[in-house]
């Protein structure tokens, strides 16, 4: 995120800090209203931001609409209800439970916590740009390993952490934005080889469409290790923020210390507790998402292309090149389709396609044959 854009000494003669003085005017995502607003037209076809379209469970429906006529009251600062299901549900403690807006807030907390500025943080070169925007937002510096076949290269964040003495290292199993995924053995092995000082953060956001074998048991007695889950994905419910984290006591201890106590709304609550007692939802989003990918993966073949096998609730469709890609994405923004692509090599020649309905499905393809055949034509 460094370069050559001016930065401002200060705001209305106040002065910035030295930290934000360094950043460039830059946010990790540009969102599809956003997109709406440039054109001065709706999307017809959502499906870039990885968010299930599938919905809420009916329970967590009726739970948030509840929730909405006491809305007037401030929610639970100790979040004291879900925390105490959520460890039921993973079988730990609930001093081993943090629950944050969004798995996006709880990593700025622990890079808050664990990286000093000019720190360096370890992650994978084109992972998930907010972790990224975190690292540089509170002044620590990232130290970057390529992907490996499209794959995380756990073994590489091993040695890059060694070798910069960083304190935080970053992993996404299953990957976001690639969908492919690494074996727990993989991710515990990377936890075993760092040092004593380094903490592995190993988001999980896409758990629950991965295979068992790319899941580690629920251990979390490393104090090295905090694991992040969200109810964005499988539970439909990307609106309302809320995640959670599952880690040693001590480092939720001090995660209590730097959180917004308010900050996860009565709403978010009430949605997330009824959806974790419906658990036949996610199953059933997961396997609406399982056929969705085949659909994706037969349109890629269909048309000459290839697309990265993922665990997750997107597909990634490969067009070869950056280029080729960058112009089949804005083809199809051209007709209303709002997909995003990742933003650095490898995923950089491929769209990334949301699984959407079987009605989104159906414009996707329509759209994305027309587009295809656009650029290509040219």
């Amino acid at each position: 995120m460094a370069g050559t854009i001016p930065r401002e000494p200060s705001v209305s003669g106040l002065p910035l800090t030295r930290v934000v003085r360094a950043l460039p005017p830059l946010v990790p995502f540009v969102g599809p209203e956003a997109l709406e607003r440039r054109h001065g037209r709706p999307l017809r076809v959502r499906v870039g931001a990885n968010e299930s379209p599938f919905g809420v469970s009916p329970a967590a429906r009726e739970a948030m609409r509840q929730a909405v006529d006491e809305v007037w009251m401030y929610n639970d600062p100790e979040i004291h209800d879900l925390i105490e299901a959520l460890a039921a549900h993973h079988h730990v403690p609930p001093a081993r439970v943090h629950v944050g807006a969004g798995i996006d807030e709880i990593l700025g907390l622990l890079v808050r916590l664990f990286a000093e500025a000019g720190d360096p943080v370890v992650t994978s070169l084109g992972s998930y740009p907010t972790f990224n925007y975190h690292v540089h937002g509170y002044g620590a510096r990232l130290v970057e390993v390529p992907y490996v076949d499209d794959r995380v290269d756990f073994a590489g964040l091993g040695d890059a952490a060694r070798k910069s003495g960083a304190h935080l290292v970053y992993a996404a199993n299953p990957d976001n934005p690639m969908g492919t995924w690494g074996t727990a053995g993989a991710a515990l092995e990377l936890l075993a080889s760092l040092p004593a000082e380094a903490m592995l953060i190993l988001d999980e956001a896409y758990s629950e469409f991965a295979p068992p074998a790319a899941v580690p048991a629920m251990d979390v007695s490393d104090r090295r290790l905090v694991r992040t889950r969200t109810f964005s994905k499988a539970h439909g419910m990307a609106g309302a923020r809320i995640g959670y984290a599952i880690a040693h006591e001590e480092v939720v201890a001090v995660l209590d210390r730097v959180r917004n106590q308010f900050g996860v709304n009565r709403v978010a609550q009430a949605g997330a507790l009824a959806s974790l007692g419906e658990p036949q939802h996610v199953r059933s989003v997961v396997r609406q998402v399982r056929q969705g990918r085949g659909e994706l993966a037969a349109l890629a073949e269909e048309l000459g292309l290839g697309h990265v096998e993922s665990a997750t609730n997107f597909v990634n469709l490969d067009l070869g090149c950056g280029e080729r890609a960058r112009a089949v994405q804005a083809a199809l923004l051209g007709r209303g389709v709002f997909v995003r692509m990742p933003y650095k090599p490898p995923g950089d020649r491929c769209v990334r396609v949301t699984v959407g309905t079987p009605g989104q499905r159906s414009a996707f393809a329509l759209e994305f044959r027309g587009a295809l055949s656009e650029v290509d034509g040219r």
